[in-house]
């Protein structure tokens, strides 16, 4: 009688670990596509990414880069102070995307072009990402506002 019960314990135990291992694969699955990683210009300049990796990038748009293509396409760079990276965007941008202003951006760095599929800006006068700050903090190049 109690091995009985020793071997079912035993095949419950077995169940639930192959449940916790198979739910665990589900939701890493899922997520495989979830997940962007954020890097700055100077980063995506030192260790290009693989081009079928999607991810975000930040930093200020570059002065004097802003170019308007055919119909809704886009192309300027993004810079942390270190490195400049171009970008093309086909869409409408923010209301509040202009030169010199903090953006993030997703998509993938193709051929040394960042083709993006997403554009983010400031939404108010004193916002920026907390990983674009980050980044220029890291160059040296972030000024604090005096407000």
């Amino acid at each position: 009688m109690k091995s009985l019960k020793k071997q079912r314990r035993i095949q419950i135990i077995a169940l639930a670990t192959v449940a916790l291992i198979g739910s665990t694969a589900l939701i890493g699955y899922a997520m495989r596509d979830g997940i962007n990683y954020f890097r700055s210009p100077s980063q995506v300049m030192e260790t290009p990414p693989d081009p079928t990796e999607t991810f975000r990038i930040g930093g200020l748009v570059e002065e004097g880069s802003l170019q308007r293509g055919q119909g809704e396409a886009v192309l300027f760079s993004v810079t942390d102070g270190g490195a400049s990276v171009p970008v093309t965007f086909t869409g409408v941008l923010p209301d509040l995307f202009e030169e010199n202003q903090g953006m993030v951006g997703t998509g993938r760095y193709v051929n040394g072009v960042f083709e993006a599929s997403e554009i983010l800006a400031k939404h108010d006068e004193t916002y920026m990402p907390k990983e674009v700050v980050d980044a220029l903090k890291e160059q040296g190049v972030y000024r604090e506002d005096e407000s």
